[in-house]
């Protein structure tokens, strides 16, 4: 499905997670269904994330891609975003997903920006933005995510 490539990060956020001894392209991927799925994460930071998600194998009975597919995608850029907003401190909750759906595609790979709406202490809100190949809107969506502290190693 999907061609996997590992997302640029900012130093600073490779240096973090470095020192934890944490492989940054595994923790900040699609996860399981995004692989299923063909998701691709290219660049990711706490200001922009973006990724891909080819059509084919992600739609509906009339052929077009599903909006529970679009879904998907842009869960998993909001939450990466906050994810690296909160830093290895804190994990991120998805709380709130909503989408508007413009237009259908039948082929192609759609493409997911997403970029910050608001960066609190304990929640952050994303808008992702998804296009076609000839950079049409496809689906606009907005994820809130909460912040919660990281679960701590238990001594053993």
């Amino acid at each position: 499905m999907g061609e996997q490539t590992t997302p640029k990060f900012p130093q600073e956020v490779i240096d973090e997670y470095a020192a934890l001894g944490v492989d940054l392209p595994a923790l900040f991927s699609a996860g399981h269904l995004g692989e299923r799925m063909g998701v691709s994460i290219t660049e990711a930071s706490a200001d922009r994330v973006v990724g891909t998600m080819p059509v084919e194998g992600n739609t509906q009975p009339y052929g077009l891609l599903h909006g529970g597919a679009s879904a998907v995608l842009a869960e998993t850029l909001g939450s990466v975003g906050t994810m690296l907003h909160g830093g290895a401190a804190k994990v991120a909750v998805g709380v709130d997903l909503n989408c508007t759906h413009h237009r259908g595609v039948r082929s192609g790979l759609v493409t997911g920006v997403a970029t910050p709406v608001h960066r609190g202490r304990t929640t952050a809100t994303y808008e992702i933005v998804i296009t076609d190949e000839q950079d049409k809107r496809v689906c606009t969506a907005r994820l809130t995510c909460l912040l919660r502290d990281a679960p701590q190693p238990t001594a053993g």
